[in-house]
């Protein structure tokens, strides 16, 4: 057995090695927290992910704007004078034979006109609804798709669809896929960050945790909320009486520990417990500094239209745009309350009116700030709405639909000005172009280098993707 000595070369028994290493070991953790930088070798991701990274990347973020209840795409983006010559008249039987739908199954189908007018936008004349002028505005800038599909009809399997790719609930989220192949350029905040904010109506569909869980990546990959008012992160303020460097002693020593303890217990999870201890410790600085909007100008606060702090959507825009400047690589942000089976004509204003102007400023602040070029910027809900009236009594609404949406992309190489696919003469189904939402996530991930078919893990004894085995394909005709 090999002796072990100190500096004045005295014999140490093991005990006294193991302590005095401990402590070594402590001091290190105690400078890499107080300062990040002094021990950063290299990327946070192993080099095992890189054979997925072949491609030229456009985009080093992703800002996911998530319309909560699926708007209608006949009072938004997807103007159809078929269906206002049909309005009122039988669904034709020809379109919804042996089709799926959510809640008008047996019900009498009558056709529903658009209930909003739609004006021509930008160099190309691009017809989106008269209740969102400023994206009409920069129409220019933004990519429409009108010939997006989804699988599902329901709003929890929708989103989790939307977001992992599939149905079932325990994939991992693409903010968690993005986060685990990239890593996170962030040093005081998590790589993926949600943000939730209610629309002003009646009840608004749940969101569930699960729409930005790592599923079987790792735990430090999956989102992390922050709200837009009031303590922005739940239990992260330090207790009174406890200063910085006392908290970062006892991180740094639960960081020890846990090394020890990994070191025979050989557990992957305890790396995760080590990295959510250092990232939680770390945001009580980061957070903080980035919520505090008095640095930023009148000027920028009425161009998004909002009071720093008031859990606006256009308060989580501004704060988008910040966490992007500090390297959050996957930023997405939920506006709830766009479920409208009834009082479509009273609520969908309100609704548009909230998010309309915030979306707008969002796109013109990241290019003025030569942001928008490395910036993806996705647009979408978890579903479209029927042609088809939901109630024929009292205030109308559309039910749930599968077939056809419409959704818009912005920066990162997307093409600008653009106008992609097409839907049926009354709006009932895409038969242009038809886009899927495999196509969507393998398209963003193509922007952000990542070849979507190499990208994969082991799980279950299967190689597992974001984009499923369905043969999901790059949506080259919208990249420039």
């Amino acid at each position: 057995m090999n002796e072990r000595f100190d500096r004045a070369g005295v014999p140490l028994d093991r005990r006294a090695f193991l302590g005095r290493s401990a402590h070594g070991l402590g001091t290190v953790a105690l400078a890499s927290l107080l300062s990040p930088s002094l021990l950063r070798a290299g990327p946070e991701n192993p080099a095992a992910h890189e054979p997925a990274l072949t491609l030229p990347r456009q985009a080093r973020r992703v800002i996911w704007l998530t319309m909560a209840g699926g708007p209608s795409q006949f009072e938004t983006f997807d103007p159809k004078p078929g269906l206002a010559r049909a309005a009122g008249q039988p669904m034709p039987e020809s379109f919804t034979r042996g089709q799926q739908l959510a809640q008008l199954q047996g019900e009498r189908l009558v056709c529903l006109p658009p209930l909003f007018r739609f004006r021509t936008y930008g160099k190309n004349g691009t017809e989106i609804s008269e209740l969102l002028p400023h994206i009409g505005s920069i129409i220019d800038e933004i990519c429409l798709i009108r010939s997006m599909t989804t699988e599902a009809i329901n709003h929890d399997p929708a989103h989790m669809f939307m977001n992992t790719g599939s149905q079932i609930a325990g994939r991992p989220s693409m903010g968690a896929w993005v986060t685990y192949g990239l890593g996170s350029e962030a040093e005081n905040l998590p790589g993926f960050v949600v943000m939730v904010s209610t629309g002003k109506g009646r009840s608004p569909q749940p969101i569930a945790a699960r729409q930005w869980s790592s599923g079987f990546l790792p735990g430090r990959y999956q989102g992390v909320p922050v709200r837009g008012q009031g303590e922005a992160v739940h239990y992260l303020s330090r207790p009174r009486g406890v200063s910085r460097d006392q908290q970062a002693a006892d991180v740094a020593a639960i960081r020890a520990l846990n090394h020890n303890h990994d070191s025979v217990a050989h557990d992957p999870e305890i790396a995760v417990r080590i990295a959510q201890y250092e990232m939680a410790f770390r945001m009580q600085t980061g957070v903080p500094e980035l919520t505090d909007l008095r640095g930023e100008s009148a000027r920028t606060l009425a161009l998004y239209g909002c009071q720093p702090g008031d859990g606006s959507f256009a308060s989580n825009c501004l704060l988008a745009r910040r966490m992007a400047e500090r390297g959050v690589r996957f930023i997405q942000l939920y506006h709830r309350d766009w479920d409208h089976h009834s009082l479509l004509r009273e609520e969908l204003p309100l609704r548009c009116r909230e998010i309309d102007q915030a979306c707008a400023a969002l796109i013109l602040d990241l290019k003025r700030r030569g942001m928008l070029e490395e910036t993806l910027v996705v647009w979408t809900g978890e579903f479209g709405r029927t042609p088809m009236s939901q109630s024929n009594k009292g205030p109308v609404g559309r039910d749930h639909h599968n077939k056809a949406m419409s959704m818009w992309l912005a920066g990162a190489g997307v093409k600008p000005g653009f106008v992609l696919g097409a839907t049926d003469e009354l709006g009932y189904a895409a038969v242009e172009n038809v886009c899927t939402v495999h196509d969507l996530h393998a398209t963003m991930l193509h922007q952000l280098g990542i070849d979507h078919n190499a990208f994969r893990v082991k799980f279950q004894g299967l190689d597992a993707r974001l984009t499923g085995v369905e043969g999901a394909k790059v949506i080259k005709d919208i990249l420039v």
